[in-house]
């Protein structure tokens, strides 16, 4: 399968896509390609979280809309969580490079993408923002070489871990249908593009790594390595292990006897409810049910569970705040950057020139006095 496999336009790196849901053992795999020397997918910017934002820039057409867009995409990268290693972008740069070619949001992330890869030297990168799954069709336009690579994990273990994730929900209703949204969004993009996915089982990925990662690893064009089964030697892996508990398993190999781990964390009810959403994907996929998959599922449940959430996520923020100040201050500096960009956007209501012009003698003299 691998000889139809070359690298994209103008000798730059074949684009790939993960999907569809974080939580899926996505950082374990990226780690693992990342040993090797042809393959470049560095920590991802989740675009997802930019995509509420984008009527607010206005017509792309505009140059200056197209710019500021740019300038800002740039700025996530930079305050990403996780650094890109070796590469600084310049937006002006960017700006002039992209400026004759459709213009998209999609375009200026995969720009920078594709840039640090070409820095490394790789023949493939991959973007591991795997909500980007809802805008596949738009970056296919894009990138009509794009592949995707589509990784799946029992439902009730994801949304396990989604429930104590920061960057979820804290509630299995409101988890279970993003699981099922994501997994829809993955159906069309299988449909639409069948020859170009590889659908992996991150269960399979624990009991038989090395073969897996060789039919990964053959579906990309790259060459397998046997040290992407020693992920302890990837500094990435253990630089990341200690930034976030989140990815604090990220430096050791995967541990089979957690595929079942789920029964502990959720109640009979909220396995019911899983397999209620998505029993048809777990047979699908040779997931055993243990349930009767007959829970109600009503607007005012929804609703309930969308309180809750919001209540775990104050609760989650002050702990992490208490329990690991690094992951607090990296991942408020990001939503901080995003908030900013929101009231930004807002105040000029995303049209070029609307925004008020503030002059010097407007703002606080105090912010430019000299300190000794």
């Amino acid at each position: 399968m691998s000889s139809s496999h070359h690298p994209g336009d103008a000798g730059r790196p074949r684009p790939v896509m993960m999907i569809p849901l974080r939580r899926c053992g996505s950082h374990a795999l990226r780690l693992r390609l990342n040993l090797s020397p042809q393959f470049y997918s560095p920590y991802p910017l989740h675009l997802v979280d930019m995509m509420p934002l984008l009527p607010l820039y206005g017509d792309l057409r505009d140059d200056r809309a197209y710019f500021r867009l740019v300038v800002d995409v740039v700025g996530l990268a930079a305050a990403s969580m996780v650094k890109w290693p070796g590469v600084v972008f310049d937006p002006v740069e960017v700006f002039e490079t992209l400026r004759g070619q459709p213009r998209s949001i999609h375009r200026v992330a995969w720009e920078l993408l594709l840039r640090a890869g070409e820095r490394h030297h790789a023949q493939v990168v991959m973007d591991k923002s795997l909500d980007s799954v809802h805008y596949a069709d738009d970056i296919v336009r894009l990138y009509p070489d794009m592949l995707f690579l589509n990784v799946v994990r029992d439902p009730r273990a994801q949304v396990a871990s989604m429930n104590r994730a920061i960057i979820h929900d804290f509630d299995t209703l409101l988890n279970a249908r993003t699981w099922l949204a994501a997994h829809a969004a993955a159906d069309q993009v299988v449909q639409r593009y069948r020859q170009r996915v590889l659908t992996i089982r991150y269960e399979d990925f624990l009991s038989r790594q090395q073969e897996t990662l060789e039919t990964v690893c053959d579906f990309l064009g790259i060459a397998f390595l046997p040290q992407m089964l020693d992920v302890a030697a990837s500094a990435e892996a253990r630089q990341i292990a200690q930034l976030s508990s989140l990815w604090s398993a990220n430096c050791y190999a995967p541990i089979a006897a957690n595929i079942d781990k789920f029964r502990q964390q959720l109640s009979d009810d909220d396995i019911n409810l899983i397999e209620t959403l998505t029993g048809p994907y777990m047979d699908r996929y040779g997931y055993t049910r243990l349930s009767r998959g007959d829970a109600n599922v009503t607007p005012a449940l929804i609703d309930l569970a969308g309180m809750r959430s919001a209540q775990g996520r104050e609760r989650a923020w002050r702990a992490l705040e208490r329990d690991n100040f690094r992951d607090f201050v990296l991942r408020r500096c990001r939503a901080d950057y995003l908030a900013q960009l929101h009231a930004r956007l807002n105040q000029s209501s995303g049209a070029p020139g609307s925004g008020t012009i503030v002059t010097l003698d407007q703002l606080d003299p105090g912010a430019f006095a000299v300190s000794d």
